[in-house]
């Protein structure tokens, strides 16, 4: 009974592990199978619920949608026809006006023949006129016209001449106010000195046995300062005296300077020079920038470049006609800022304009061309505003045009050289300059004398009454001037004036 109890517990959980091995999983898995089976039909059912919103959402939008295309189509058939009424109107008020031209048209050919019609008429009439005309005249059309013309233009120029005649006596009397108050203005305000100097460098020795010394043994120490200096030393035969010559006026006062220095120190020999006329250049390179300054202040500008001080400086030692350019330039300079008041522009620029109007001339030798057009081109190359750089090219007018600036300018500079004291003029140039002008004024037909005066200032012009009338008087006196001003060259201004004169003589018996 044992036995049996003890092998049949062991065969029944066998068998039941067996049972429960291959039956549990198939139950568990019915169960699964039942549950997706349920939650796929769930599942399906929500879809099915969810198809049918969404049909019935998309239904409601394509209604909507549908409603809401219908109203706008309503509306574009509306304006559609709007427009379609209103082209149908246009094309009516086309066509009526069409209409009305196509009338007009007519009418205008119409009239067109009759004018036809009528000009050649008219053609016709002033043909015979004409011919009466002629026959009664005894002149031709051509010989009518020009007649005519003639007279005309004579009756024309008359009237030219009077209007002109007064038109430039009235301008005349005011520019003439107005620039004597100016110029008069500006010349008692200056009250400068008189600037004229001599440009011949003498070098006075203490004996004649200092010529020697300076020429050396075999010419050594005259080539050796000549070929330091760049300039020519004359030696000859004036007691006491040695004369420097040079084009440079720098070069000459660095040979001025160092031959000063090597008299009063007496040791001379090529060493010695060189060493002199090395520290001569130095002392005259600071002299030169000393004088820039110093005319810049005097004018009352600032911020110059070094370089245009430097350039300016070196006008110290230039003369023009006995005038030294520097101090006329400072000149030029303060007249041209009261001529810039009295006329309202800017001072400054007037001022700098003048200061800087013959820079050019510090170095012309050295560069080609003429001294406006270097300075304005050194002064634009320096940074001067372009209004500076064309008064500068502009006070000769050589361009032929000029503006406020440079008019400004080429007066100021005028009044500086043709002042009293300012300027010397040799006795041949002065009197090459008279017989120009009167050369000038005999050149013209009806010219009977000539003569300038007031030192080339003026020129009293007789003609002969019986050739020029008093409106060809003032005709001649402008073509005078025109061509003073084209074929000479003169400062300030010329006074042409012509004098017409008739005389009757008779005797009492």
């Amino acid at each position: 009974m044992d036995y049996a109890l003890y092998i049949g517990v062991p065969l029944a959980i066998i068998c039941g592990l067996v049972i429960g091995w291959y039956v549990l999983p198939r139950i568990i898995a019915q169960r699964k199978l039942h549950t997706a089976e349920e939650e796929a039909s769930r599942i399906i059912t929500e879809a099915q619920t969810k198809q049918k919103e969404l049909l019935v959402e998309a239904k409601e939008h394509g209604v909507k949608v549908r409603a809401e295309v219908d109203l706008e189509n309503r509306g574009r058939r509306q304006e559609l026809l709007r427009m379609e009424k209103r082209i149908s109107q246009k094309e009516e008020n086309l066509e009526r006006r069409t209409d009305t031209i196509d009338k007009r048209d007519g009418q205008l050919r119409k009239r067109e023949s009759d004018n036809d019609i009528a000009k050649n008429q008219l053609d016709e009439i002033r043909k015979q006129q004409l011919a009466q005309l002629e026959k009664i005249a005894d002149l031709s059309k051509d010989e009518a016209k020009d007649l005519l013309l003639d007279m005309v233009e004579t009756e024309a120029r008359d009237d030219i001449s009077k209007r002109i005649f007064e038109t430039e006596s009235r301008l005349k009397m005011e520019a003439d106010q107005r620039a004597r108050e100016l110029v008069a203005t500006a010349a008692h305000r200056l009250a400068a000195d008189v600037v004229s100097e001599s440009t011949v460098s003498a070098i006075p020795l203490p004996s004649d046995e200092m010529k020697g010394r300076l020429i050396g043994r075999e010419g050594r120490n005259i080539r050796a300062m000549e070929a330091a200096t760049g300039v020519d030393l004359i030696i000859d035969d004036t007691p006491e005296v040695v004369t420097i010559s040079s084009f440079d006026p720098v070069r000459r006062e660095i040979a001025k300077v160092a031959l000063q220095k090597l008299i009063v120190d007496g040791r001379i020999h090529p060493g010695r020079i060189e060493e002199i006329v090395n520290k001569a250049r130095s002392d005259v390179e600071a002299t030169i920038y000393s004088e820039g300054e110093q005319a810049a202040y005097k004018v009352g500008m600032s911020g110059l470049n070094p370089e245009l001080i430097k350039i300016l400086g070196r006008l110290k030692y230039r003369f023009s006609y006995g005038q030294n350019v520097l101090a006329h330039s400072v000149e030029v300079a303060h007249v041209s800022g009261m001529l810039a008041a009295e006329l309202g522009a800017d001072v400054n620029i007037a001022k700098a304009g003048g200061l800087l109007h013959d820079l050019g001339k510090a170095v012309d030798h050295e560069v080609e061309g003429t001294h406006a057009a270097i300075g304005a081109d050194i002064a634009k190359r320096m940074g001067r505003s372009p209004q500076v750089v064309r008064a500068i090219a502009d006070h000769h007018n050589d361009e032929g045009s000029i503006d406020l600036y440079g008019l400004i300018v080429s007066t100021a500079d005028a009044i500086s050289c043709a002042r009293p004291g300012a300027r010397r003029e040799s006795m041949d140039r002065y009197i090459k300059r008279l017989e120009a002008l009167e050369s000038v004024a005999n050149s013209f037909e009806g010219v009977d004398k000539s003569f300038a005066i007031q030192a080339g200032r003026e020129v009293r012009i007789l003609v002969k009454p019986d050739e020029i009338d008093d409106l060809g008087s003032l005709r001649l006196a402008r073509d005078i001037v025109k061509k003073i001003e084209e074929s000479l060259e003169y400062p300030g201004q010329i006074k042409v004036t012509l004098i017409r004169e008739t005389r009757a003589v008779d005797y009492a018996k």
